[in-house]
């Protein structure tokens, strides 16, 4: 069994959990390649901040944090380009990126016409909202539904390789997003790849809370980034998008997925 292992390497100032570390290129860079080093099957480069209460950027600066990164890395690793700007997609496509990890669920036609793989998300909201009033009947159900339209949309459009995500943390509550891993199984069962990632989101520091006296900053994380990585490849998930490849990589070999 098979389970891909996707990190992340964050070309911003601002992300929740391990911003401006690697903002300067050359580090970001060494960063990619130490990650594909260990054995990662996807690099995933993003110039925004997606976290909550984030505010947008220009694409001509988003471009110029995220284009260098995906030229060089792709020499070595396969590069998804994490982005919901269409002209920054068609960009980083150009410079070598293979998939568009789409949050925004929008660029299904710039992947059609590039011939390059989609990861379509859901997000109830947008970045700077999404966190203020989370709110679903039934959030299993709604994410599903939204999932299998959006597919829906990407084979009408030809594109050969669709992932979907039910975007952990984008628009949810603690208890919503639970209620997801523990029903995971429903949204393997729509028939595409699944991405997840869970890694160091503030659901899982909430948790952690009650055992600890005290929420941990995103970097003391691990043990929820382990359990539900775990969880969602025992599950059927084909890849998790996580901050601590080493750790996931080692936990991928002690299960056996590869």
């Amino acid at each position: 069994m098979t389970a891909l292992v996707m990190g992340v390497v964050n070309v911003t100032p601002d992300s929740f959990s391990d911003g401006g570390d690697y903002f300067d290129h050359g580090k970001a860079i060494q960063h990619g390649l130490e990650l594909t080093a260990l054995g990662c099957d996807i690099i995933d480069v993003g110039g925004e901040s997606t976290r909550p209460g984030s505010l947008p950027i220009d694409h001509k600066e988003e471009l110029r944090r995220v284009l260098p990164v995906v030229a060089e890395l792709s020499k070595y690793v396969r590069v998804s380009i994490d982005t919901f700007k269409p002209t920054v997609a068609r960009e980083a496509i150009g410079a070598g990126a293979t998939l568009v990890n789409d949050i925004s669920s929008s660029l299904a036609e710039v992947a059609a016409s590039e011939g390059v793989g989609w990861v379509a998300m859901h997000m109830q909201g947008e970045p700077r909202t999404m966190q203020e009033n989370p709110h679903y009947s039934d959030v299993v159900g709604e994410v599903a539904q939204y999932l299998t339209e959006k597919v829906a949309w990407a084979s009408e459009l030809g594109i050969e390789e669709v992932w979907i995500d039910p975007g952990i943390g984008f628009g949810k509550t603690l208890d919503h997003n639970v209620e997801l891993l523990a029903n995971i199984d429903r949204i393997v069962e729509l028939g595409y790849p699944v991405l997840v990632g869970t890694s160091r989101k503030t659901f899982l520091g909430r948790i952690a809370a009650r055992f600890e006296g005290g929420m941990p900053p995103p970097r003391d994380r691990l043990e929820g980034s382990l359990a539900t990585a775990a969880w969602c490849f025992a599950h059927g998930v084909a890849a998790m998008r996580v901050h601590d490849v080493r750790e996931l990589l080692q936990l991928r070999a002690l299960a056996g997925y590869r």
